[in-house]
């Protein structure tokens, strides 16, 4: 059925300080939550692959049947509704739709999308698509993967298939996740997938072919919607936040967010100067030097369609302020400084920092992508599930928001990472985000006490977060 999305209507400005048309969200990606590997014609991934070397993922985990949500979806619908979310961020499984990355289209993984979103529309819950989430079809890395010239258009091809099915009823489209991760971890350093240790050079030539991804790939949902979209990417960032409100300071932070002064694969402005701006920063030509590709002024423009909106993954911080002569100094954190189970210190007024540099750098309104904790959870003899760890973090990272907001930022949505304890990648499932408790031997789901208190969150707009009165660090 093709069913459009029940919108919600227009309210009047929320009580809670979120914009009346906030979009409350929560995240998954496919290969962490689909199971389902090798069912109904999926070809296999990059991450299907690497999931089976020796010691490459905690105790030797693989997404082969996950959270199951290829044939438990339905409940997990059922979840999300219960938990009033306003929008669901999912992606799509490319070697599920096309098992060789190219060509044949698999009708059944196709229509497995086209029934989520149905149910997702039926449950008034907005589905927003991200189109690349890591999961590279192994067919494709074999012949090249993104260090191919043809990387771009195979992206913007199966970009077509994807929307030309669900274009009707998605109005939401997120590009690429985080390619500082899949090529920084994957390519660079190893330790994701595909597992390789290639040169600077070569990844920087594997970033150009993302970026042109991008730009082909927007142009590929313009042309294959119904109707008006919103496009944008979903970029991770290490926040930078002033140690004090004091001018030096803030500027030194400011500095710090959108500057490169090493061959840093990470650093968002590399990446995303291009796709927002339409030029690489000039400080990073510099760091890079000749190991940047060669590029024109039309590679340039293809990267760089108009966007819709700038997303921002955060989960990680940095702490700096302004040395006597304005130099840049990192600040380390003080003994025992909250951190989570990834051993990330909690630093909320970093995310707000975050969100006012880059909305001041690329003037598009902002979507927080992803955020939330890492943390032990289990089901308790009283059979449910305590975080209030989780409560706490998302409280305080919901507070910067808001402060954000009524600092001039334009927010269009939150989005919590993540709906579903999952494979948290080379972690397996030793790391646990959700919302939801999954037992994953059982598949059974437990909603946490983190998910009625979000669900009270959502359903007040914001207003029983209470006032800003409460201390924004992680102490």
């Amino acid at each position: 059925m093709n069913r459009a999305p029940r919108h919600h209507p227009v309210r009047r400005p929320d009580p809670g300080g979120f914009p009346a048309s906030f979009t409350w969200g929560a995240a998954t990606a496919a290969y962490q939550i689909e199971g389902a590997a090798a069912e109904d014609g999926r070809g296999p991934s990059v991450w299907d692959a690497f999931s089976r070397k020796p010691g490459a993922v905690f105790d030797g985990h693989t997404g082969e049947v996950a959270c199951d949500h290829y044939h438990r979806w339905r409940e997990d619908v059922a979840l999300m509704r219960q938990l009033g979310l306003r929008g669901y961020r999912c992606s799509i499984s490319w070697s599920r739709v096309l098992p060789a990355g190219t060509g044949r289209i698999n009708a059944k993984g196709l229509a497995f999308y086209d029934r989520l979103v149905d149910g997702l529309c039926e449950a008034g819950i907005d589905p927003w698509i991200t189109l690349f989430h890591w999961d590279h079809p192994l067919a494709l890395y074999d012949r090249g993967g993104w260090l191919s010239p043809d990387a771009p258009k195979w992206y913007a091809d199966y970009a077509g298939v994807v929307v030309r099915k669900l274009g009707d009823r998605v109005r939401h489209w997120i590009t690429l996740n985080e390619p500082q991760c899949f090529i920084g971890l994957g390519h660079q350093a190893g330790i994701h997938a595909p597992g390789l240790k290639l040169s600077v050079r070569d990844c920087l030539l594997a970033c150009f072919h993302v970026q042109l991804a991008h730009g082909l790939g927007v142009r590929a949902i313009r042309a294959a919607a119904r109707g008006r979209v919103l496009i944008g990417p979903a970029p991770i960032s290490t926040h930078t936040a002033p140690a004090t409100d004091a001018p030096r300071d803030v500027a030194a932070a400011r500095r710090r967010s959108t500057t490169i002064t090493g061959p840093d694969l990470f650093a968002l402005t590399w990446w995303h100067d291009p796709i927002v701006m339409g030029t690489y920063p000039e400080d990073g030509l510099k760091v890079f030097g000749k190991d940047v590709p060669a590029h024109s002024r039309r590679d340039l423009e293809t990267m760089s369609p108009p966007l819709d909106f700038f997303g921002l993954n955060f989960y990680r911080a940095e702490i700096v302020k302004a040395g006597r002569s304005d130099e840049i100094v990192g600040v380390p954190p003080e003994a025992g400084h909250p951190q989570t189970s990834f051993y990330w210190r909690i630093q909320p007024d970093a995310f707000y920092w975050g969100l006012k540099f880059y909305h001041e750098r690329y003037g598009l309104p902002m979507v927080v992508t992803e955020n939330g904790l890492a943390n032990p959870d289990w089901v308790a003899l009283d059979g449910r599930a305590h975080d209030p760890q989780r409560i706490d973090y998302t409280a305080r990272h919901l507070l910067a928001l808001r402060r954000a907001i009524r600092d001039g930022v334009k927010a269009l949505g939150y989005f919590h990472w993540s709906l579903l304890d999952n494979f948290e990648w080379g972690e397996g499932y030793r790391q646990r985000f959700g919302l939801v408790h999954v037992d994953f031997p059982s598949g059974r789901r437990t909603p946490k006490d983190s998910f009625y208190w979000y669900r009270d969150v959502i359903a007040s707009r914001g207003g029983s977060l209470g006032p800003d009165d409460r201390p924004a660090g992680g102490a």
